[in-house]
């Protein structure tokens, strides 16, 4: 009896330990698959061959402007590849690199080029901060002339356009100031109505006369 008691105690130890040994040894297993936390941007910077400094917006001084400056380029961070391919140099304009960081440490990195032929582009290069990626094109928002702009490139605004434009980025036609004087539009309007009915009576007189001239020759043979 006593020796079956043994065997049940040195049999429920060693179940025990075998049981302990699984739980270290998958602890360490368990603590590497935890994500790491996304670090979030705090601060944009912007340089450019035109900048003489280069231009800091921060998040926590700066909100609405960062978060406006942030949404032209946060969404091309995902994507796979690009939408387009890239411009000629000689379209592209003028390049301004933009940065996103957390603190001092560079998370994404964009070339914007808001004045490109056929609207703003925006290019993701293959080496980024947080690993590579693919080398990509973007076709860039409306908006990124007027963000970049405001963040203090000097981008000249155009008098000539109605403001908001195609999609709110300032870009749109030219328009004649008459186009915009509804007096003027409306004496155009009324000149063109007379000169359609001055041309509608001309010919309704020479059909009238036509037809009289056809009846009168009808009558005589008669």
């Amino acid at each position: 009896m006593v020796r079956g008691s043994i065997t049940r105690l040195v049999s429920a130890a060693g179940t025990l330990a075998i049981a302990a040994a699984l739980a270290v040894g998958l602890a360490p297993g368990t603590a590497q698959a935890a994500p790491k936390p996304v670090a979030k941007p705090t601060a944009i910077y912007i340089t450019g061959n035109d900048l003489p400094d280069k231009i800091v917006i921060q998040q926590q001084s700066q909100s609405r402007l960062f978060d406006s400056m942030l949404s032209e380029v946060s969404w091309m961070a995902t994507p796979p590849k690009g939408q387009t391919t890239k411009p000629k140099p000689d379209k592209l304009g003028p390049k301004y690199v933009l940065t996103v960081l957390n603190k001092t440490a560079p998370l994404q990195v964009y070339e914007l080029y808001p004045l490109a032929a056929g609207g703003p582009r925006a290019h993701r290069p293959a080496a980024q901060p947080s690993g590579k990626k693919a080398d990509a094109w973007f076709y860039g928002r409306l908006t990124m002339p007027g963000a970049l702009r405001v963040s203090g490139a000097p981008l000249q605004t155009k008098p000539d356009v109605v403001a908001g434009g195609i999609g709110g980025g300032g870009l749109g036609q030219n328009v004649d100031s008459d186009e915009l004087d509804p007096v003027a539009g409306m004496n155009t309007f009324l000149d063109q109505m007379r000169r359609l009915l001055l041309l509608n009576g001309a010919v309704l007189v020479a059909i009238l006369t036509g037809l009289a001239g056809i009846a009168f020759l009808i009558r005589r043979k008669i």
